[in-house]
């Protein structure tokens, strides 16, 4: 008699895998939401060089991966991106092209890339859906990080069309959550004000937010978007790309999002707004109803709650959190 043989173990290969989402992933994996036939395997920069093609291979036959969720990336803010976009696009490029082509030679069943919003055209029409990623250039603001970003839906549909590789990507709106770049020169928006407020709350001088905290943007907890990832990994099946954001209604300015740390922390003091530092573009709207066709009961964490919980982890992890 033989035995039966039970699923195929899944050997999934997180890039990226000590960042913010990478780090949600991880947690809620350990929480509970991991499945039995499911191996997770987190590396990060210290790992290998994701811009060298050989150490990207050595690492993907070390490992030798089923799926992989490619969360690894040369990021930062405005300001960041604005001194940099020329280096932004290289490495990226690099990254992402090492990282699908090693997939391929391995025979990866799937991988599940990580893109953002501000991919889509700066002069558009809102909201923004998947199909609109094209349709012209992206804000100039951050043109070398838009466009390398980009290639990766571009490259997707080569390895479909050529290969038959079940490559897609993730276009979440603006994450945040625990284990966040909180620089207040080169992060993104809310992990650079929260750290300001704890500064500001420490030393009892005013919060001075930069631009005029009349951009809206939609934010997305990470612990939602990792159960998202965890959805899309096994469940969707489009090489089209797919929009993972709460919906239009939960767009909030950054005034409104630098007030709601404020409550979460407890500051008193004043608020400054810097006007002569740049707004970056005004709006990102996105539609999340492709997602809602697809799992219309999804819950996600209330913002203020979210933001909470962030501003509470900073405050515990200080002393090693990224900044």
């Amino acid at each position: 008699m033989t035995e039966a043989v039970g699923p195929a173990a899944k050997r999934i290969l997180v890039t990226g895998g000590t960042g913010l989402v990478g780090s949600a992933i991880k947690k809620v994996v350990a929480d509970g939401e991991g499945q039995p036939d499911e191996e997770w395997i987190f590396v990060s920069s210290r790992d290998a060089d994701l811009t060298n093609a050989v150490e990207t291979k050595a690492l993907f036959e070390q490992h030798k991966p089923t799926h992989v969720i490619h969360l690894a990336a040369m990021v930062g803010g405005l300001f960041k991106n604005i001194r940099y976009n020329l280096d932004f696009w290289r490495r990226n490029i690099h990254i992402n092209d090492n990282v699908l082509h090693s997939a391929y030679e391995m025979g990866v069943q799937k991988v599940v890339s990580c893109l953002s919003t501000c991919i889509f055209p700066d002069k558009t029409t809102y909201p923004i859906d998947e199909s609109m990623i094209h349709n012209g250039p992206p804000h100039s603001s951050n043109f070398g990080y838009s466009y390398a970003k980009r290639m990766i839906d571009i490259q997707n549909r080569g390895y479909f069309e050529q290969h038959g590789c079940r490559f897609t990507a993730v276009i979440p709106t603006n994450v945040f959550g625990p284990h966040d770049n909180f620089n207040i020169e080169d992060g993104h928006v809310l992990p650079g004000l929260i750290h300001k407020v704890y500064l500001a709350k420490q030393t009892g001088s005013a919060l001075t937010i930069w631009g005029t905290g009349k951009p809206r943007r939609q934010f997305i907890y990470s612990l939602d978007l990792a159960r998202l990832f965890l959805w899309v990994l096994r469940e969707y099946d489009e090489v089209e790309p797919i929009i993972l954001s709460v919906g239009e209604e939960e767009e909030v300015s950054i005034r409104e999002a630098a007030e709601a740390i404020v409550e979460a922390m407890d500051f008193r003091g004043e608020l400054v707004f810097d006007t002569t530092k740049a707004d970056g573009q005004f709006k990102k709207t996105a539609s999340n109803a492709k997602l809602r066709r697809y799992l219309p009961g999804f819950q996600f964490t209330p913002f203020r709650q979210a933001v909470k919980e962030t501003c509470t982890w900073f405050t515990t992890n200080y002393a090693n959190a990224r900044k």
